[in-house]
């Protein structure tokens, strides 16, 4: 009987929630060990098609790298990284196309289907939403030749929208395309936030392989929960945040800017993290918002 209450207190915690965030576009990126965990990804895409089913607008922007890394071991090809980032060749070019705008995208899309939501591939082939052009960095003054790497100028908010208004998910890969045709691969996390900014999304969700921002990275019980741009400028002086996490925040910085209401970071590993985060009070990661809601 207990435990029968205790299961109808989350379910009126969770009604405030589900009743505010109704009608409102959530982007989720989706990536990294989640993608190589088939009951971790499982439990993630039934958590959206809850969203989706009580009336919140899931989009899922995907990125495919570990299936890139096997297709590139099994085609005896050794992947290139430069500065971080992986160089695209036109024969690595052709196994993201394969592997990330066809064959990780349909698995998204048909696993949703299976679990009773609605979803619709937009890639490539089907109906391209992320046009672009090709990313040009430098380090040190000079330019980094990334071969076939872009950034998302243009996201189709129209299409986008009117797939969700239908009731649809729309699960988008991290490609682009610019105006001669050209394929480029994106790194997910800049065409998640791409979406997100385009979409003037409520949320945007990050999929991490930690539970979010830490005031000591190597100890999981000093969770964040919630930052502000100022207090996480500071975490990264200080060195609190740093290596990798670095980006990430930057890039949630960034679109908080451009109108995005919340931006989390959530570990995708943890059963049901999408929905705790959500849906309760305290979540289960870190949350960046652009001012307390004391300082509103």
């Amino acid at each position: 009987m207990y435990e029968a209450i205790h299961k109808a207190d989350i379910l009126v915690e969770a009604l405030g929630w589900i009743r505010n965030l109704r009608d409102t576009t959530s982007v989720i990126k989706l990536g990294g060990s989640v993608m190589q965990d088939e009951d971790a990804l499982r439990h993630i895409l039934l958590d959206i098609v809850f969203m989706q089913t009580v009336g919140m607008r899931p989009v899922i922007v995907h990125g495919g790298g570990p299936a890139i890394n096997q297709a590139m071991d099994d085609a005896g090809i050794e992947p290139k990284f430069v500065h971080g980032r992986r160089y695209t060749d036109a024969t690595t070019l052709a196994i993201v196309e394969r592997v990330l705008g066809s064959e990780v995208n349909s698995r998204i899309a048909n696993l949703i289907e299976e679990l009773g939501g609605r979803a619709i591939t937009l890639n490539l082939e089907s109906t391209n939403v992320l046009t672009g052009e090709r990313l040009e960095l430098s380090r040190d003054g000079k330019a980094l030749d990334l071969g076939f790497v872009g950034q998302v100028t243009k996201v189709n908010r129209p299409v986008v929208e009117n797939l969700c208004y239908a009731g649809q998910i729309p699960v988008i890969p991290s490609m682009c395309i610019d105006a001669t045709g050209q394929k480029y691969n994106v790194n997910a996390d800049t065409a998640a936030t791409a979406v997100a900014q385009a979409l003037r999304a409520d949320k945007l969700v990050f999929l991490s392989d930690v539970n979010g921002v830490r005031r000591d990275k190597e100890d999981p019980t000093s969770l964040i929960h919630t930052l502000t741009p100022a207090e996480a400028q500071e975490l990264i002086s200080s060195g609190a945040i740093d290596a990798g996490m670095i980006p990430k925040v930057e890039a949630c910085i960034a679109t908080l800017e451009q109108g995005v209401r919340k931006v989390h970071i959530i570990d995708g590993q943890l059963r049901h993290s999408l929905l705790l985060e959500i849906y309760t009070t305290e979540g289960v990661g870190t949350q960046l918002v652009s001012t307390r809601p004391s300082d509103a």
